[in-house]
């Protein structure tokens, strides 16, 4: 039998919370887009109009929910099946300054996301001795907490040409962008927060944020940015800190991105650099260029990190006229620097195909494969620990595997429930989880289920 691994306390408050927000729409308001109408972008309806005059008004609300179920059908590291199950609420306001103080092209928004379960990948089918690089279910990481996700200004000025936000949120938001309709995190959102997570925080941490964009032409826009460098925005018992207590540094980001439609269809390009001014551990080499892991030395110290990522987005057919439906392609890559990174290259491509039927015009389907390559120096750095402990059996419970490429692979199909829930089942297939060639190779079935309240 599966084993459903979510704490009680975390499935007993989810439960409370659903129950309470359907009563809430069931006693308050039962009129005007009435609460599970298909129809409705909400599942408790349009609060017999209340939501919709709100949003007029300038005022709106969310509440989202997504829900992510992985079990390990075949191979990994523990070949036991199981079945994990992780999730997020985001409870947020999203404020247009113009409609309720007279303010010109300004807003503002506050989000609270909670998190809670856990994640089939982190003993299932990688080695806990080493981790992993993806995650089969994306949803879970960087605490089981609630926290703080974005408290930021957004304000617009000659003819919104230049576009200033300041306040709490993470890089992803804005720079290196992308969906997140799998439930791989190898294609789901900023990639260059995966592979650096260290320094670049994507959602659900926040930081305190400066970005700046500029648009050169309506189709072309560069932006830079400055976000905190702050590891104990990490912490699960910091995730509604303020102050700055513990910076090391700043993490620079920028950015050019052209948005311009071909034959009418719509395309996003991307190409970016990030500079992190705090200090930086070599992953291999102390100050003398020997091997830390055998002189016992502390591991030399590097001044500062950086890197560079490409993505691109295109829609390539459509179905007549309707442009909501139809294939489309993309691929990210990201490149990292080999003196301080453990992941040195990564590259995914994939498509999406809207509306592969009539009577299913809203659902979708996707397909996308990506390879993690571990910076050759973190490798050898496995090999020189195991050396200087003198443990050369993979067996042994003290050695440290060493790394090398992990290959992912997933294809999903999305139904879309009504406009307020999507369901997608998947399956992934991860080669050498974790770059570990002994791990052996994992067959993962998932669900992901994105509604909004």
């Amino acid at each position: 039998m599966p084993d459903f691994s979510f704490s009680r306390d975390s499935a007993i408050s989810t439960l409370r919370l659903l129950g309470g927000c359907t009563a809430l729409g069931f006693a308050t308001y039962a009129q005007a887009a009435p609460a599970f109408d298909s129809d409705s972008p909400w599942m408790l309806g349009d609060w017999n109009g209340t939501r919709t005059e709100l949003a007029e008004k300038g005022y709106d609300f969310k509440l989202d929910y997504t829900g992510e179920m992985g079990s390990n059908l075949h191979g990994g590291y523990d070949h036991d099946r199981t079945a994990r199950y992780s999730d997020q609420f985001g409870l947020g306001t999203h404020l247009d300054l113009q409609k309720i103080l007279g303010w010109d092209d300004a807003e503002f928004q506050l989000t609270i996301t909670k998190r809670s379960g856990n994640n089939i990948s982190n003993d299932r089918i990688n080695d806990p001795r080493v981790g992993g690089f993806t995650s089969a279910q994306e949803v879970w990481g960087r605490g089981q907490t609630t926290r703080l996700t974005q408290m930021w200004y957004q304000q617009k000025f000659f003819d919104q040409k230049l576009d200033i936000k300041v306040g709490r949120f993470g890089e992803g938001e804005d720079f290196n962008s992308f969906p997140c309709d799998f439930q791989n995190l190898a294609f789901c959102g900023s990639q260059v927060g995966n592979w650096v997570g260290g320094i670049w925080y994507n959602w659900p941490v926040s930081q305190w944020a400066l970005r700046v964009k500029y648009h050169l032409t309506p189709e072309l826009y560069a932006q830079v940015g400055a976000y905190e460098q702050n590891p104990s925005n990490l912490d699960r018992g910091n995730g509604f800190k303020l102050s700055g207590s513990g910076t090391q540094g700043a993490v620079l980001p920028v950015e050019l991105v052209w948005t311009p439609k071909l034959n009418d269809l719509p395309g996003e390009y991307r190409a970016g650099y990030y500079y992190s001014s705090a200090k930086a551990s070599d992953v291999y080499k102390d100050q003398n260029g020997q091997p830390a892991a055998l002189s016992g030395e502390a591991y030399r110290s590097a001044s500062s990190k950086h890197g560079v990522w490409f993505g691109a987005q295109q829609q390539i057919t459509s179905i007549a006229s309707d442009h909501s439906r139809g294939l489309s392609v993309f691929a990210n890559a990201t490149m990292h620097d080999k003196k301080t990174n453990a992941i040195d290259n990564y590259v995914q491509a994939g498509v999406v195909y809207k509306g592969p039927f009539d009577a299913r015009a809203k659902d979708d389907i996707g397909f996308a494969l990506a390879r993690v390559h571990v910076n050759p120096a973190f490798r050898k750095n496995a090999e020189a620990s195991n050396q200087a402990h003198a443990v050369y059996d993979y067996d042994d419970p003290s050695f440290l595997p060493p790394q090398d490429t992990e290959y992912s692979a997933e294809l999903y199909y999305g139904v879309h429930v009504a406009n307020w829930l999507t369901v997608r089942p998947n399956l992934q297939y991860i080669r050498h989880p974790g770059g570990v060639n002994e791990v052996d190779d994992a067959l993962i079935a998932g669900i992901k289920i994105q509604s909004s309240f």
